[in-house]
């Protein structure tokens, strides 16, 4: 994670881009790295937030991080933990807001479908996927990277719970082609004209998300229930 003095500097795109692209040489070209690396930006006011809202992963990050570099030698204030009823109530709304929005956005892809708006669709069923990641990092962790790259969400979420998983079939060249479209129709169906998605694609892709949201949302109640218990407990 890093963090930084000024919220224009998380933009990704405009500051980051570049580092993105390194990493991804060290990894495959030069092999100076072994492990693949990912990273997240956060201004310091996020950060101080997430702590005085008592979000896990930004304790866990006061908790147990290591500093690499600090330009200066500020400490994080001290986490402020959430209360039972307190995560119980955060959770839900989480949950209402992004499971709703995720639903809207598959809703809205298949009838772009059925009109033969096909780059529309495969921007939308992004946006789906995307909201139900966020749905479920959010409800079960409290936390989210503020990215739109879905292999980056995939691997957050499905370190929370291995179910997701099974969403995305994997075993083949052509179920691996069909998840890359959908993450590159963030940016390239809306501005490129050289994007090209089947009907095929599409209907196979708006199966999985249908899946996937199938899974977020039975992941997602059952730790609004464990909220629940826990608060019942405490009073």
């Amino acid at each position: 994670m890093i963090i930084v003095n000024d919220d224009r500097l998380t933009d990704r795109v405009e500051y980051w881009s570049k580092l993105d692209d390194r990493l991804i040489r060290e990894l495959s070209v030069t092999k100076t790295l072994r492990t693949p690396v990912n990273f997240i930006v956060h201004s310091v006011g996020e950060v101080n937030a997430g702590l005085s809202q008592g979000r896990y992963f930004f304790m866990d990050v006061a908790r147990d991080g290591i500093a690499i570099y600090q330009a200066v030698d500020d400490e994080l204030p001290e986490p402020q933990p959430k209360t039972p009823h307190a995560a119980l109530e955060m959770a839900q709304e989480y949950f209402d807001e992004w499971f709703a929005s995720g639903s809207e956005f598959l809703e809205t892809a298949q009838f772009a479908q059925k009109r033969g708006w096909s780059k529309k669709a495969a921007f939308l069923l992004h946006q789906s996927v995307e909201s139900y990641y966020h749905c479920a990092l959010l409800t079960c962790a409290f936390y989210t990277p503020h990215v739109h790259n879905l292999a980056f969400l995939r691997t957050q979420a499905e370190r929370i719970d291995l179910r997701l998983s099974e969403a995305w079939p994997r075993d083949t060249k052509a179920d691996r082609s069909r998840f890359e479209k959908l993450k590159e129709a963030y940016i390239k169906a809306r501005y490129s004209k050289h994007y090209r998605i089947s009907d095929e694609e599409l209907a196979w892709l708006g199966e999985r998300v249908t899946v996937l949201a199938g899974i977020v949302e039975t992941i997602c109640r059952e730790r609004i229930a464990q909220l629940s218990d826990t608060a019942r407990k405490a009073g």
